[in-house]
C-alpha cells in the first residue's frame, strides 16, 4: 500500500483554474501515463473529474468547462504499486470536520505498515490501496483544531518521501518532506500562484519560476498571499538521482540543477575511460540523446540519430507490465538501418533495470546490420530496491543482483558494457554528491522502510511484473 512516481500541479488565485492545470498535467504527462484527475474551488464548493488514460483523453470535449473556480489541484499517474483502478486516482477527497480536503502525492512513504495499523485500530476505513490516503485520515484524526497544525501533525507521523498539493476550499498547501526525495516548485502567473513537480510546466503556460520548494517547508498559499514554514529538518538531504538520470524532462530545473546540463555532464564522464573507435554514438531516445551529445563532444566520435523514436508511443519504463513494455519497445524505436548497416556503434542508455528493454533494442540493432554495439549507461547497476517510489521494488526484478557485468553483457547480446560509477555521478552535478540519494546502486538508504514493507509491495504490484 504505497504510493508511485507521479506528478502534481496546483494553481490558486487564476482566472480559470481548470484550464492552466490541464496545461500544467500536459507538460507533466512524462511523469505518469496511467490516469490523471483535477479538483476545483470556486471558494464555496468543489468539482472533480478523474479517469483512466493520458491528459488529453480524460479531459476531453466540454469537462473543463464545467470544472469552473480559481483554486484547483491536479496529479498524473503511474502505479509502482498499488493496483490499476478507479479508486486509486488522485487527487483524493475527503469530508471532515476541516471541510472539504483534497491531496495528490508524488512519492513512497516508508512506514506504510505503522501507520496501517494506527489507523485500523482507530477504525479507519480505506477506500483506495494508496498511502496517500493515509495522510488525509491523519489531517482528520488530528488532534489540534486548526487545519494548518493538522497537516503538520500528520506531516510529524509520515516518513519516506513525499512531494504533497494539499487543497482546502479556500487554500493550497504545498509539502516537500525533509529529505527533499522528490522534486516540488513554485510559479506565479497574472497575479496567481502555481506549485508544480517540475519547473518545465511553467515554461509551458507563460508562467514564472519562483523557486523550489525547499526539504520540509510547508508553503500555504491563500488570499494573503504565499507564507511557509519548517515543520522538519534532516541533517541529510536525500534527492533522487534518478530523476536527473531518466524521470524529469531535460528542459527542468530540479534540486537546483539543470537536467539538460546533468544529463550531458553524464555522457561526458563516461567518455572520459572511452576506449573503443567506433564509427559514431547514438542515444536512445529520449533521455539518452543529451548523454550521447556530452559522449560525442567529450570522445570526438560524430553523433547521428541512429534510431527514431515514434512520437505517439509513450515512456517503456513507465508501462505497468512487462508484456506491455516489451511491446512499446519494438513500437517506439525504429533503427536507421542505411545509416548503422556495417558500423561499429557506442550506444547511450540512461539504465539497465530489468534487462528486457535494452535486449530488444539491442536485438533489433544486430538485425539491422550494426557490426559492433558497445553499450554506455549513465547510471551504475542496480542492486538494490527503491521504496521511494521508482518501479524496481524487488531484488528478483534487477539483472544487477542475478548477473555480473559480463553475464549481462552476454545476456543483453553486446560487445562491450560499461556503466558510469557513483562517482562519476557526483562530478555529473553541481551541489554536493551527499545530498542525493544513490540507494538503488549502494543500499545506503536514508529513510529505512518498516520491516516486511518490500514483501507489502510486491503482493501489491504482483499483476504488473
Amino acid at each position: 500500500m504505497t504510493g508511485e512516481k507521479c506528478g502534481i500541479f496546483a494553481a490558486y488565485g487564476v482566472k480559470n483554474a481548470a484550464e492552466l492545470i490541464f496545461h500544467g498535467l500536459y507538460s507533466l504527462q512524462h511523469r505518469g501515463q496511467e490516469s490523471a484527475g483535477m479538483v476545483i474551488s470556486d471558494q464555496h464548493g468543489v468539482r472533480e473529474h478523474k479517469g483512466m488514460g493520458l491528459v488529453s483523453e480524460v479531459f476531453q470535449g466540454d469537462i473543463l468547462k464545467k470544472l469552473t473556480g480559481s483554486i484547483g489541484l491536479g496529479h498524473v499517474r503511474y502505479s509502482t504499486t498499488g493496483s490499476s483502478s478507479l479508486r486509486n486516482i488522485q487527487p483524493f477527497i475527503g469530508d471532515c470536520r476541516f471541510g472539504n480536503v483534497s491531496i495528490a502525492h508524488n512519492g513512497n512513504l516508508a512506514n506504510t505498515n505503522t501507520l496501517w495499523k494506527k489507523l485500523g485500530y482507530q477504525g479507519a476505513v480505506l477506500q483506495s490501496t494508496m498511502d496517500t490516503e493515509m495522510i488525509l485520515h491523519l489531517i482528520a484524526q488530528s488532534s489540534f483544531d486548526g487545519f494548518e497544525d493538522a497537516v503538520k501533525e500528520a506531516l510529524w507521523e509520515i516518513r519516506g518521501a513525499f512531494s504533497l498539493g494539499i487543497m482546502t476550499e479556500k487554500k493550497i498547501i504545498a509539502v516537500r518532506d525533509p529529505w527533499g526525495f522528490r522534486p516540488l516548485a513554485l510559479g506565479k502567473i497574472d497575479g496567481g500562484y502555481l506549485i508544480s513537480s517540475e519547473s518545465c510546466a511553467f515554461d509551458i503556460i507563460g508562467a514564472q519560476f519562483i523557486r523550489e520548494i525547499e526539504p520540509g517547508e510547508m508553503l500555504i498559499i491563500d488570499e494573503n498571499g504565499p507564507r511557509s514554514l519548517f515543520y522538519a529538518h534532516s541533517h541529510r538531504k536525500a534527492f533522487c538521482i534518478f530523476e536527473l538520470i531518466y524521470f524529469a524532462r531535460p528542459d527542468s530545473i530540479i534540486f537546483g540543477e539543470s537536467v539538460y546540463s546533468a544529463r550531458k555532464k553524464m555522457g561526458c564522464v563516461l567518455a572520459e575511460r572511452e576506449e573503443h573507435d567506433a564509427d559514431m554514438v547514438i542515444p536512445v531516445p529520449d533521455s539518452g540523446i543529451y548523454a550521447a551529445l556530452g559522449f560525442s563532444e567529450r570522445s570526438k566520435i560524430p553523433f547521428e540519430l541512429g534510431m527514431i523514436r515514434n512520437p505517439y508511443v509513450g515512456r517503456t519504463f513507465i508501462r505497468p507490465g512487462r508484456e506491455n513494455r516489451n511491446l512499446a519497445v519494438k513500437l517506439k524505436l525504429n533503427p536507421m538501418k542505411s545509416l548503422l548497416k556495417g558500423k561499429k556503434i557506442i550506444i547511450l542508455e540512461d539504465s539497465i533495470v530489468r534487462g528486457n528493454t535494452s535486449r530488444e533494442r539491442i536485438k533489433t540493432l544486430k538485425n539491422a546490420g550494426v557490426k559492433e554495439v558497445h553499450m554506455r549507461v549513465t547510471s551504475p547497476p542496480h542492486c538494490h530496491p527503491c521504496y521511494y517510489g521508482i518501479d524496481f521494488p524487488t531484488r528478483e526484478e534487477l539483472i544487477a543482483c542475478r548477473m555480473n557485468q559480463e553475464e549481462i553483457r552476454q545476456f543483453l547480446g553486446l560487445d562491450s558494457l560499461r556503466y558510469i560509477d557513483i562517482d562519476g555521478l557526483k562530478k555529473s552535478v553541481s551541489k554536493p554528491g551527499e545530498n542525493f540519494c544513490f540507494a538503488c546502486f549502494n543500499g545506503d538508504y536514508p529513510v529505512i522502510p518498516d520491516k516486511g514493507l518490500g514483501k507489502f509491495i510486491l503482493e501489491e504490484n504482483s499483476s504488473d511484473q
